[in-house]
């Protein structure tokens, strides 16, 4: 079972796609409800989409991960389906204290994917799988 933003933010991220297919940007509107929606996180998450630092890693079996590169130089991954993100801040302000629905590097998964600017990156089945274990270990 795939977990869902809420159905505003779900909305909002719709709109924004379906701009960027029929005029390739999306219009000021978007950036003050983006900012009304995610806070200080819309903005962070702007700059990393503006800074291609959001990659697809897919491998032969079909399954993908996203991997963020963050302003600290961190790489970070994010899960979309589920709606999580291995970063400190997602752990403190989206699930402990419940005062963001997410943090700026799975927002700007979601932006990227909106906007076609997403990378995408091919490895092997055993590459994933190392990415996935690095993060359980980190």
């Amino acid at each position: 079972m795939e977990a869902t933003l809420p159905a505003v933010a779900e909305e909002l991220l719709r709109e924004i796609k379906k701009a960027f297919q029929e005029t390739s940007h999306a219009s000021e509107r978007f950036y003050s409800r983006l900012k009304f929606i995610f806070g200080s996180s819309a903005v962070a998450a702007l700059d990393l989409v503006d800074q291609h630092s959001v990659s697809r890693v897919v491998s032969p079996s079909g399954r993908a991960v996203y991997q963020v590169l963050g302003s600290s130089g961190k790489v970070y991954t994010c899960y979309a389906a589920c709606h999580f993100c291995t970063c400190p801040a997602f752990a403190f302000s989206v699930l402990r204290k419940n005062d963001s629905l997410l943090c700026k590097h799975l927002l700007a998964v979601y932006l990227s994917q909106a906007a076609g600017v997403c990378q995408e990156l091919s490895v092997s089945d055993q590459h994933l799988a190392s990415i996935l274990l690095e993060e359980e270990e980190g």
